[in-house]
């Protein structure tokens, strides 16, 4: 990676983070410690009940392991640098920065691609059950999942690459707690025409593309649930889909408000609205994936009474 900032006379940038008050710091380290851990245990937890349940080896399940597994993968790249940064000096390298920015950007599209084929596989299941074993066979399944996996890093790869063509002279300080796209361009002393560009044309039909299959897999999902006569059969089909939305509505609500706006008004409130789909969403997803689903929360407490139940080992006898 030494030829990486050729192009460029800074060898690292300063993350000023989400306060540059010392007194801030330690209580910072603690609070994201704690919501670290949280994201990874929870998230752990459901990728092993999962796995360890025979009622939950189904498609929704399935996929849903894989956006507990990109949530821990995704938050490792951002929180932590992070708790680096609240006890010591705030740098990273220009390698580090630009490989921190493909990885934060490529899992967060593999979230975006997995909440679509969530969002398909409860439309075939509600709106055309009597075909959605054979629609959603394993087949299907492995390759949506190496799909959602593998596009959004083309797409991640493209900004890393027109980023490094850019010049930075003078200032090296991000104002931000990570290496995103909007801050560094406001650092560039060289033309950033090209990067905005992609950003709202390419960068907004990645994002506005995944948000419209959504949508419209829940237009028709409610259609079809409305026409259900029983009132039980509704309020577990609006059960089911309700998990789903509410990350869909935290994910998307929060990228479209930092993204989608001109470079110029990229300010701290955008910053503070970027903890909501980097930070929150994954520490979020687990509890309310397991919140009125009845089927998870058997899992998560099988999965609990098998570890209580499993003997002590014996000490070795020689």
């Amino acid at each position: 990676m030494e030829e990486v900032n050729q192009t460029s006379s800074v060898s690292e940038f300063i993350l000023l983070g989400l306060s540059s008050r010392p007194e801030d710091q330690k209580p910072l380290f603690i609070l994201f410690l704690t919501m670290y851990l949280v994201t990874i245990i929870g998230n752990l937890l459901i990728i092993l009940a999962i796995h360890s349940d025979p009622q939950l080896q189904t498609p929704m399940y399935f996929f849903l392991s894989f956006l507990s597994f990109t949530d821990i993968c995704f938050t490792t790249t951002i929180i932590p640098r992070m708790l680096v940064n609240f006890l010591s000096e705030k740098t990273i390298s220009y390698a580090g920065c630009l490989t921190q920015m493909y990885f934060i950007y490529a899992l967060a599209n593999t979230d975006s691609c997995l909440l679509v084929v969530m969002a398909f596989d409860r439309y075939v299941a509600i709106c055309d059950p009597f075909h959605y074993v054979t629609t959603m066979n394993h087949r299907c399944c492995v390759l949506l999942v190496a799909f959602s996996c593998s596009l959004p890093h083309l797409h991640s790869l493209l900004h890393t690459l027109l980023l490094n063509h850019l010049t930075f002279c003078d200032s090296n300080v991000i104002h931000h707690f990570f290496c995103d796209i909007n801050p560094l361009l406001k650092l560039s002393c060289s033309s950033t025409f090209v990067n905005e560009i992609m950003i709202m044309s390419e960068g907004s039909v990645v994002l506005v593309t995944p948000f419209l299959c959504i949508t419209l897999s829940y237009m028709r999902i409610f259609i079809t649930v409305l026409k259900i006569p029983s009132t039980a059969g509704k309020r577990k089909a609006f059960s089911t889909c309700g998990s789903h939305l509410t990350v869909v509505t935290l994910f998307y609500g929060s990228i479209f408000y930092v993204y989608l706006q001109p470079l110029s008004t990229y300010t701290v409130r955008d910053r503070v609205a970027t903890l909501a789909y980097t930070v929150l969403s994954s520490l979020l997803n687990p509890f309310i994936y397991s919140l009125r689903n009845k089927d998870m929360e058997k899992g998560l407490r099988k999965l609990m009474a098998r570890r209580k139940s499993k003997p002590e080992p014996l000490g070795s006898c020689s």
